[in-house]
């Protein structure tokens, strides 16, 4: 276990310095020669520990307030006291863990509930074993060990303490605590808190294939169990009871389901592309969205990104899928001019650039790589899409306009602002705000509708 604490403690180096999980962690992985269940087991330590990071800051300060060098010391410190500081039943046991590529295309897992939680005194010996590892923080050993054992006595702590800060009792920026609390004041700290729990693993199941019942019937022969939900625009989901590898799903190559989130299957749904409809899916990448568009309709689309390499991924899960193809291009959809052929589109779906913050718990570092002068900026590039999409429908079209976001800046504010912009367009039904949630499971969305009037 001390292998995989210090490739989480470097893991959360990577995030420190400004650097994605998603992508620090195949680097770190390649360059180390980790196996499948290092990888695993890192990604897992390193999920709790940015879920519990404002907890071990505020620990840390409080036990040692002189700063701590090397980064490297204080990196393994970090996930240590943020282990220590977890409920001991959602620990990641050790050789378990979690893995999320990508929060609409798939999700491979380990079962570490099938191991029993480490205790302190594991945890404790574990990180002093790490410091070995690493020329920088031999010295440290006696030094850490001191350390987290006073953290034991201290982790606890009262919540008019002088540890108990905003950032230290909810684990995430004080900015953005300020904007959840603003926007939800009733639900605010229910937001938060859902935060440090793993999402549930969400499939979907390809309506050219068969039933959801049938695939249900399939996964419990494979000893595997899902919840049907409920809910309108639910009727492919289905939520497994425990995550697991997407190898073990029956028929995952072969096309039958896919993982994608309950409140990004809303898409396909709202948008009611038919047949024959020309249908524009701006920001498509990596095309779970798309795929399921095909899955419901023999649709005529086009799948842009401007990112070549995510691009690539939309043909790869649409082959996998069995479905029709779709045009892919390569390019950014707010300059039509370099790729629009001038005919106009019946659907468009705009799943807009956002700061992701109704998905953090599937990508717990989002929180401390955004900054709060992101917002502003997100949500300008996403008033040009808007803009440069809008003149491409045609009339008597939909266009859809979603966020994996809770901050009504990116969500209805950017509608509204976008209906006082544009007299032409007509606001349908749609979910608006759609919080993260356990009845249905859910991350956090924003969906809005709108329809182009006709000029007849």
């Amino acid at each position: 276990m001390h292998v995989d604490l210090r490739a989480a403690a470097d893991l959360l180096g990577c995030v420190l310095a400004g650097q994605s999980l998603a992508g620090a962690l195949p680097r770190l992985a390649q360059a180390g020669g980790w196996s499948p269940a290092q990888r695993g087991a890192a990604q897992a330590l390193s999920f709790e520990a940015l879920r519990g990071l404002g907890r071990a800051r505020a620990l840390l300060q409080a036990v040692h307030p002189k700063r701590i060098k090397p980064a490297e010391l204080e990196q393994l410190l970090l996930v240590s006291i943020a282990l220590l500081s977890t409920p001991a039943a959602r620990r990641p046991a050790p050789g378990g863990g979690e893995e999320h590529q990508d929060a609409h295309l798939r999700l491979r897992a380990s079962a570490p509930d099938k191991l029993p939680p480490y205790p302190d005194h594991t945890l404790v010996s574990q990180a002093v074993q790490a410091c070995a590892l690493h020329a920088k923080t031999r010295h440290a050993r006696g030094f850490v060990n001191a350390l987290l054992r006073r953290v034991q006595t201290e982790r606890a702590f009262a919540p008019k303490s002088p540890l108990a800060t905003e950032e230290a009792i909810h684990n995430h920026p004080s900015w953005w605590i300020a904007r959840v609390r603003a926007a939800y004041p009733e639900a605010w700290q229910e937001v938060l808190a859902l935060a440090a729990e793993p999402a549930a693993m969400t499939l979907r199941v390809n309506a050219r294939w068969g039933s959801r019942a049938d695939y249900l019937a399939r996964l419990r022969a494979a000893g595997l169990d899902a919840e049907a939900p409920d809910a309108p625009g639910l009727a492919h989901a289905l939520v497994l009871r425990r995550a697991v590898p997407v190898q073990e799903l029956p028929l995952f190559e072969a096309g039958a389901v896919s993982v994608q989130d309950s409140s990004a299957q809303l898409a396909a749904w709202l948008l009611q592309a038919g047949a024959g409809m020309r249908v524009l899916d701006a920001c498509a990448a990596p095309g779970g969205k798309t795929a399921h568009m095909l899955e419901l309709a023999d649709c005529d689309v086009l799948a842009l990104d401007q990112d070549a390499q995510r691009a690539a991924r939309i043909g790869d899960t649409i082959a996998r899928l069995r479905l029709p193809a779709a045009r892919i291009a390569v390019a950014d959809a707010r300059r039509p001019g370099t790729w629009w052929d001038g005919q106009p589109f019946d659907r468009i779906l705009l799943d807009a650039p956002c700061s992701a913050s109704g998905i953090v718990r599937r990508h717990p570092d989002i929180r401390w790589l955004r900054q709060d002068a992101d917002i502003a900026a997100l949500a300008a590039q996403q008033t040009e899409l808007l803009d440069a999409l809008w003149p491409l429908l045609a009339p008597g079209g939909w266009l859809l306009y979603a966020t994996c976001s809770v901050f009504p800046q990116e969500g209805a504010d950017q509608a509204a602002g976008f209906l006082r912009r544009h007299g032409d367009a007509l606001a349908l039904a749609a979910p608006g705000q759609i919080l993260p949630g356990r009845s249905p499971e859910r991350d956090g969305f924003f969906y809005a509708l709108f329809a182009k009037r006709s000029t007849a």
